[in-house]
């Protein structure tokens, strides 16, 4: 890839099913550089013919569709030009929208009712005299903070414009309203609400909320129960697993059974302190609902199985989305806990939906040459189909490489698992190549086999890509992830140089030309190969969690995620603990050029990381620079500004350009 083939990126979104199972409806979205907006429409999916996918809308950009229990109509979101989404409605045939909502601040998670009359939205409801369009910040009343919870990264300051649950009509017979429809407020107050979902009576919603008493200083949420038709003001939702009454959970996603005995939940155990988060896996817990009542019960392995964030459900059985060695499956859970994968190898599951009459089932999905495609799933013989081509433009430049598989040996005999991609040979012959160490973020997360347009955009310039998976990170089992927990920087710096190692063995890679470079935690990790080695010509350290003891406070996770990983500098010993696993620390041993590249607006390793790191660098007489975003938060390289997206790899390019030439 060039950097200006990101507008090839067109990724789509969670699809939504006919009823009758012959047509998908997905959003397709893409960056636009001349916008510098991602723009994109929703398209009809022939699930069953030959017919090639046919746009359903136009708008700027369409996106999160739901179609309507009857298959008449798709309810959708539309942001205009620089605009805030707002909820609308089209028929599943076609036609001219109809718009339903005009919240300030915008609306999400658009849900027909079960007989189809009603949609349900959430939206964010500023506080009087914030947020309005046309005022200045500056001169709005100051914000008076009392609890540790108040911004979150890629929103911002959230005690003032709690989410909240509004029902609004569906147009009788499609007339267009000579006036916005009135919404009804379901959930009101200082405490929001997520991920709501109607129970199949229509009398009542599910949803998530952090309502209990320890909320400020523990990471657990409840599913909670919302009436859907209050008579005056909303009541407050009541708790379904009662973090009060000692539910241990942090609450993710809630999905009611189609016969309404049973919630799906996918939730993670906090351990006693409702903090214990590390490798603390996603699974899937079912709870009864109505007289029986009862405890959630766990029906995923809480040792091997991280679960992603979709959930539906196939004939009374849930479908999940597994983790899985760079992969992400889709499985279907059985009642007595037994998983059958419907999609596997190396698929990345993005989204999946069901159709309600007939059981089809429709998947979004990645790939090692796709950033995104629509597949058609055939649970009973499993049959798996592809039914869109949306990668095609980005794989006709010519510009695509697909990564090989790695597997390594630590020094201790752990295996590691990752890949490794070359330039293509004929551009640029047989090497050795100059090499660059690629290292993700989280840590508990995971590179996957999907395409990447960072590795890509390496790869087209010439060089070599190590990417994997050390340990810390998820989709390899809970011990995995667990192992670096009060070791930031052991087994983990073992696991990615013994990776590079099995990588440089390969003729066509230049061991004495490598670089490295990563974000957030990958950030990290990084900078701290930098304090232990010289061996790496040059670095990018990229939104880095750098300085564990400013990082509390500073950071919107701050307050609980160094203090959890690391250790706590106020524990005995803790101090001695804690800067053994500081780069700050060791800032002084760093001789290895650096680029140092942070967002302006990035709450989750907050802007002073990478500063104080830039100045650290200087002042000691190491080369390197900064490079900062304006506007931008934390996800820049992931759903930044489209403009900002090409000029940062235009940056990295150079970087690497000036301390790993390429030859010839």
């Amino acid at each position: 890839m060039l950097p200006t083939d990101i507008e090839l990126l067109h990724v789509p979104g969670p699809p939504a099913a006919l009823p009758d199972g012959t047509r998908a409806v997905v959003s397709v979205v893409r960056p636009d550089l001349a916008d510098d907006e991602y723009v994109g429409h929703l398209w009809s999916v022939d699930l069953e013919g030959d017919d090639a996918p046919r746009p359903l809308t136009r708008g700027h950009r369409d996106t999160a569709p739901d179609v309507s229990p009857d298959g008449r109509w798709v309810v959708f979101l539309r942001a205009e030009h620089e605009g805030k989404p707002q909820v609308h409605v089209v028929e599943a045939a076609g036609g001219e929208p109809i718009r339903l909502t005009d919240a300030p601040l915008g609306a999400s998670e658009p849900r027909f009712s079960p007989d189809g009359t009603r949609i349900v939205y959430l939206a964010r409801v500023p506080e009087e005299g914030r947020y309005s369009a046309d005022g200045s910040p500056g001169a709005e009343e100051p914000r008076h903070i009392t609890e540790l919870r108040y911004r979150a990264d890629g929103i911002g300051f959230v005690r003032d414009r709690p989410q909240h649950a509004f029902v609004v009509d569906v147009p009788v017979d499609g007339e267009r309203p000579a006036a916005l429809p009135e919404p009804v407020a379901l959930t009101a107050g200082d405490i929001g609400v997520a991920g709501v979902r109607w129970l199949p009576s229509g009398e009542a919603l599910v949803g998530v909320s952090a309502r209990h008493a320890s909320r400020e200083s523990d990471l657990r949420s409840d599913a909670v129960l919302i009436d859907a038709s209050p008579a005056g003001d909303p009541a407050p939702p009541v708790p379904l697993t009662d973090a009060d009454q000692g539910s241990r959970l942090g609450v993710d996603a809630v999905l009611p059974s189609s016969d309404g005995s049973t919630l799906w939940l996918l939730a993670s155990d906090l351990g006693p302190t409702g903090r214990d988060f590390v490798a603390a896996q996603v699974g899937l817990y079912r709870l009864p609902l109505g007289a029986a009542g009862g405890a959630p019960e766990r029906l995923t392995d809480p040792e091997s199985d991280q679960l992603a964030g979709a959930l539906a459900e196939l004939d009374g059985d849930p479908l999940v989305i597994v983790e899985r060695r760079g992969a992400a499956h889709l499985v279907r859970v059985a009642a007595d806990g037994t998983a059958t994968t419907l999609v596997g190898g190396t698929s990345v599951v993005t989204g999946v939906a069901v159709a309600s009459r007939t059981g089809r089932v429709v998947v979004t999905a990645a790939s090692p040459s796709s950033s995104g495609e629509v597949l058609s799933v055939d649970a009973a013989s499993g049959r798996v189909q592809t039914r869109t081509d949306l990668s095609a433009p980005l794989r006709e430049t010519g510009r695509v490489r697909e990564p090989v598989e790695l597997v390594a040996t630590a020094p201790d005999g752990y295996e590691v698992h990752g890949w490794v991609v070359t330039p293509d040979e004929q551009r640029y012959g047989s090497g050795p190549h100059p090499t660059i160490l690629l290292i993700h973020g989280g840590p508990f997360a995971q590179y996957t086999h999907a395409l990447f347009d960072e590795v890509q955009v390496l790869v087209e310039a010439g060089y070599g890509v190590v990417l994997g998976n050390p340990r810390g990170s998820s989709g390899y089992g809970r011990e995995h992830g667990l192992a670096i927990r009060g070791a930031f920087g052991t087994v983990d710096t073992e696991d990615v140089l013994a990776l590079l190692g099995s990588a440089l063995e390969d003729p066509a890679l230049d061991g004495e030309r490598v670089g490295v470079m990563g974000g957030s935690y990958g950030g990290y990790l990084t900078a701290w190969l930098t304090t232990r080695t010289d061996r790496f010509a040059a670095a990018i350290v990229e939104r880095g969690f750098l300085d564990p003891i400013s990082f509390v406070g500073s950071s919107d996770i701050g307050w609980f995620f160094g203090l959890e990983y690391l250790g706590d500098a106020n524990d005995e010993h803790g101090a001695v603990a804690l800067a053994a696993q500081s780069p700050m620390a060791h800032v002084g041993d760093v001789r290895t050029p650096t680029l140092v590249i942070h967002s302006e607006q990035d709450w989750r390793c907050p802007v002073e990381q990478g500063q104080r790191w830039f100045v650290e660098l200087k002042r000691r007489g190491v080369e390197a620079e900064l490079l900062l975003f304006p506007g931008e938060g934390h996800e820049l390289t992931r759903s930044g500004r489209p403009r900002h997206r090409k000029v940062r790899f235009d940056h990295v390019l150079r970087w690497w350009s000036t301390h790993l030439p390429i030859e010839g």
